[in-house]
């Protein structure tokens, strides 16, 4: 998480932490109580000034009301700002909810402007069809992509002619499955598609391979596999340290995951800074905002990267760190006492 708000230029950095449970098991009591208690026992070590919790795998807005409300009745105070990804209703962000899949989308597209590839037809793989995947999704086939192979965790379906993403996602709505299908309003009908496998789909001969599943599904032992043009990691990790030499050198372009995915981060430092300053922005000011980061963070990622033959996670890395060194000298280093 340092090295991810480091790319993008945000003020933030810290780490991530969590509960050991599907919450899919749970009842919505059962997952009330799990989320309370976690504020209780975390309550030491968060604040807006200290260690701000935002959302992410497994959790949404209603899990941070919970956490917010059990927040302010220990400390007796209104604080909107010690939490993220809270309902508008409550201080939380608009633009929030898809604002990882829209950060990859802004990345993708500046690599389909920087590549000279018209978006018209390009090919798009997406492993994990969650709510990152989704909205990558939608709006790569709002400019034209194609969508020809989307998955989950029970498998996946393949269609050469592509799909209609948001039929697909009003289906696994309604049953909890990836299933090829056109809705038109209400009706939703089968449409010809070939089931895959997770480890299929990140072999299709596609342009565009977006995980956005889970960590470590290109290995070594599949990464020569891989014949997509370019990866964009929305998911932790995807690509482990083996397979990325790998697929360096075979040519494919991979947007790392810490640049990525630095779309839900980003807005969340929005909707904090929209709590301390107790203001709410529109929509477009939160879209605009976050192009400007995503763009600005790929521009200064591909120019480092190319001026000295880097990959672009080995650029993200050496922007992010040099800003921290930056920001930690500022502080006074022992080399300004050896000055005369």
């Amino acid at each position: 998480m340092t090295i991810k708000c480091a790319v993008v230029d945000l003020p933030f950095g810290g780490g991530k932490g969590g509960i050991t449970v599907d919450p899919k098991q749970l009842s919505t009591m059962e997952l009330e109580r799990l989320s309370r208690a976690y504020m209780r026992s975390m309550i030491n070590f968060i604040g807006p000034h200290r260690d701000i919790p935002a959302p992410d795998v497994n959790t949404n807005a209603l899990i941070m009301a919970w956490m917010l409300d059990e927040y302010e009745a220990i400390k007796r105070e209104h604080s909107p700002d010690v939490i993220t990804g809270k309902p508008v209703e409550l201080g939380g962000s608009l633009g929030r909810n898809d604002a990882t899949g829209r950060g990859a989308y802004l990345c993708t597209l500046e690599l389909i402007k920087t590549m000279g590839w018209s978006p018209n037809n390009l090919t798009v793989a997406i492993q994990g069809f969650g709510n990152g995947g989704y909205h990558i999704a939608q709006l790569l086939e709002k400019v034209g992509c194609k969508i020809v192979a989307v998955s989950d965790s029970q498998g996946g379906i393949y269609s050469e002619s592509g799909f209609d993403i948001d039929s697909l996602w009003q289906e696994k709505q309604r049953s909890r499955q990836v299933r090829a299908v056109y809705c038109d309003g209400s009706v939703c009908e089968l449409i010809e598609h070939t089931a895959i496998t997770n480890a299929q789909l990140l072999e299709l001969d596609v342009d565009i391979l977006v995980p956005a599943a889970v960590e470590g599904v290109i290995t070594k032992h599949n990464a020569d596999n891989v014949k997509a043009k370019a990866i964009v990691e929305i998911a932790n990790g995807p690509i482990l340290f083996e397979a990325d030499a790998l697929l360096l050198k075979k040519g494919i372009k991979v947007i790392p995951d810490v640049l990525a995915n630095a779309g839900g981060v980003t807005v969340s430092y929005f909707e904090w800074v929209q709590n301390r300053s107790g203001l709410q922005w529109s929509l477009d000011e939160i879209h605009q905002k976050l192009k400007d980061k995503m763009v600005n963070a790929f521009s200064q990622t591909w120019e480092l990267a190319e001026e000295n033959n880097y990959s672009l996670r080995e650029a993200a890395y050496i922007n992010a760190l040099i800003r921290i060194e930056t920001a930690t000298s500022k502080h006074g280093t022992q080399q300004d006492f050896k000055q005369k």
